[in-house]
């Protein structure tokens, strides 16, 4: 039976998106220092302010209000009409040592048995709806907003954008679970003042329809049939959209988990990535069972693959593996049977993971906004700079868990 599925993103300007952009920024620069840093960063922003608070063992000393300061700038909050300004905005920091108490069931003599940050369970999901293997109502209400960020700073087409936005989409598939057609499309974008409330609506609705869409269209020509003159769409459907950001709402880290994963596809263990080190298995194990769900995927093994691991704080053997193919399996195995195979290809112990995903460098400013997942890995360089003046330049490889790496061993171990 035909069905319809939702899914949601959030601009870069989004409040919680901010706390989040913030949050990843101090881990970088921690980890740009010293690589052995363990830090639980939480930053909440409201009108004018910026409160950080958590956790950090680490040798470097950051300054973090300048940090703040330049994650703000670049997101977009520059004006005092914003009444969210980035050189102006009032900075706290609550950040104290890490306790000790959790220390010592994360840091071992051997770096092999380190111990998981934290219990819990984390999730991987993949499916071969789209190339990267991602959820496509998602990807598509992620890309809505990020051509949407690219017309606000080329401030050439469309020149009223201001930072905070939220996109949705709907999504018809069919009787096989193939998506069809686009049903409907929320945007709701922040934008300047206007003299008359009804002229603002109604070209904020065409700038959209006219100039958004088709961008979006002619990038993602592999899209272009989802596209129909029914959709639905919902464009500022509250009206006037001035007041936003954290003037409009209060940000927190971790907020947005589900737009940081699948869409709603899949599952979430519960915990937030951002602002968290690699030795916290809710960010690092997440990472690595999206890895294997996208290369247990691609090697042909199922159609769309969900892989859960848990741990027990201070232990590094995970307590189990879970599979589930949603029925969808190419090879004559039961779920369990594949997650047996899937222990013996792929240490899920946290310094492994740490080790094969190369989570101990200053990666993660790039993962939050627009999603942790299905994204490109690629080599940037980075340059850092202390408060001390000395500068650190290095080259860092970004969405190490979206690498096809492990295709032909997972070939081989199937039999493919």
């Amino acid at each position: 039976m035909a069905y319809l599925f939702t899914s949601e993103s959030v601009s870069e300007g989004h409040p919680d998106k901010i706390a989040d952009q913030i949050s990843d920024a101090l881990i970088d620069n921690f980890l740009a220092f010293d690589p052995d840093s363990k830090v639980a960063c939480e930053t909440l922003v409201t009108t004018g302010q910026v409160i950080l608070a958590g956790e950090v063992k680490s040798e470097t000393y950051l300054d973090v209000q300048q940090i703040t300061r330049e994650v703000i700038h670049k997101i977009g909050y520059t004006k005092s009409e914003y009444m969210f300004d980035a050189s102006s905005c009032g900075v706290l920091s609550a950040i104290h040592e890490q306790s000790k108490d959790i220390n010592q069931g994360v840091d071992r003599k051997s770096k092999e048995e380190q111990g998981a940050g934290d219990q819990g369970m984390m999730f991987g999901y993949a499916t071969n709806e789209t190339e990267d293997y991602m959820p496509l109502a998602l990807n598509l209400s992620h890309k809505l907003l990020q051509e949407l960020a690219a017309l606000r700073r080329e401030n050439n087409e469309i020149t009223y954008l201001r930072p905070d936005a939220k996109s949705q989409v709907t999504l018809e598939y069919d009787d096989n679970n193939k998506p069809i057609r686009i049903d409907a499309i929320v945007i709701s974008t922040q934008h300047d003042d206007f003299a008359d409330e009804a002229t603002m609506l109604a070209k904020i609705e065409r700038d959209i329809k006219e100039i958004l869409i088709p961008r979006i269209i002619k990038n993602n020509p592999q899209y272009a049939h989802l596209f129909n003159d029914a959709i639905n769409y919902h464009i500022n459907p509250t009206g006037i959209f001035v007041i936003g950001g954290p003037h409009g709402d209060t940000g927190l880290t971790g907020r947005k988990i589900i737009v940081d994963t699948y869409g709603g596809k899949g599952a979430h263990g519960g915990g937030a990535f951002s602002g968290k080190d690699p030795s916290k298995v809710d960010r690092s194990a997440a990472y690595a069972t999206r890895h294997i769900a996208k290369n247990l995927v691609a090697a042909g093994v199922a159609n769309e693959i969900l892989v859960q691991v848990s741990y027990a704080i201070g232990v590094a053997k995970p307590m189990g593996i879970f599979i589930d193919t949603y029925g969808s399996s190419k090879v004559s195995l039961t779920n369990g049977e594949i997650a047996k195979k899937v222990e013996s290809i792929f240490d899920m112990r946290p310094y492994f993971i740490e080790q094969r995903l190369k989570l101990r460098n200053p990666i993660y400013s790039e993962t939050a906004a627009y999603g942790h997942m299905g994204r490109k890995p690629e080599t940037v360089t980075k340059t850092f700079t202390a408060p001390s003046g000395e500068q650190k330049t290095m080259d860092v490889e970004l969405f190490t868990w979206e690498k096809l790496d492990y295709v032909d061993e997972v070939k081989k171990a199937f039999g493919l």
